[in-house]
């Protein structure tokens, strides 16, 4: 697994209102959606292309477009969902599938809802978004979701982490995917996790934020 942690004041800057709690839903989200606009940016400075003639007004030229199949993007349920809107600002031929996981509040331990991936993932590009890498283990049942049908390569963009959650998944991922690439991408590695498994100093309930609203 390879860690990426944003180094920009723009992204910093964003991240701290973020943090704000008088920041309200609505600049929330718009934070959230250029947030992902930034870290798709350099995360998939890896996704495959392939060389491609055009005509300029002038003469013809040589250069690239991405190479098929197109990426899939894989929202985690709820608040991955929030961060749609940006990275499909830069992919709007990718394909979305959705995984619906949340945590069960007393065993912290993650629970699966909805499932909405293609049966085959064999040669796809996965990215799976989700703001909050927590204790890993919504991230680690969701690379095993891609994984056991085929993919062989994932990105993953999340807004902050704690060091118990990269930890979680990176053990998972040398321990029962060695042979296969992980890239995370993070615009902040935080300090821990709290007793209830809070990010700290984190931005709250990322879900609740997005929308203003409690629930699952």
């Amino acid at each position: 697994m390879e860690l990426t942690i944003a180094d920009h004041p723009l992204i910093a800057h964003k991240v701290t209102s973020l943090r704000d709690t008088e920041t309200t839903s609505h600049q929330f989200r718009q934070l959230v959606e250029e947030l992902v606009i930034l870290l798709t940016f350099e995360a998939t400075k890896s996704l495959p292309t392939e060389p491609v003639s055009v005509e300029t007004p002038l003469t013809s030229a040589t250069g690239v477009r991405l190479a098929g199949p197109a990426p899939l993007i894989v929202p985690i349920l709820r608040a991955g969902l929030g961060m749609l809107s940006g990275i499909t600002k830069l992919l709007p031929d990718a394909e979305v599938g959705f995984l619906g996981i949340k945590r069960n509040e007393e065993t912290l331990e993650p629970e699966t809802y909805a499932n909405r991936l293609p049966e085959d993932l064999s040669g796809r590009q996965i990215i799976l978004i989700d703001p909050m890498l927590a204790t890993g283990g919504t991230l680690n049942d969701s690379l095993d979701y891609a994984f056991e049908r085929g993919a062989t390569e994932a990105i993953c963009i999340c807004l902050l982490g704690a060091p118990e959650g990269v930890d979680a998944v990176r053990k998972h991922t040398e321990s029962t995917w060695p042979q296969n690439k992980v890239d995370v991408h993070l615009a902040a590695l935080d300090e821990k996790l709290n007793e209830i498994g809070y990010i700290v100093p984190g931005l709250g309930d990322a879900g609740d934020r997005l929308y203003g609203s409690s629930g699952s």
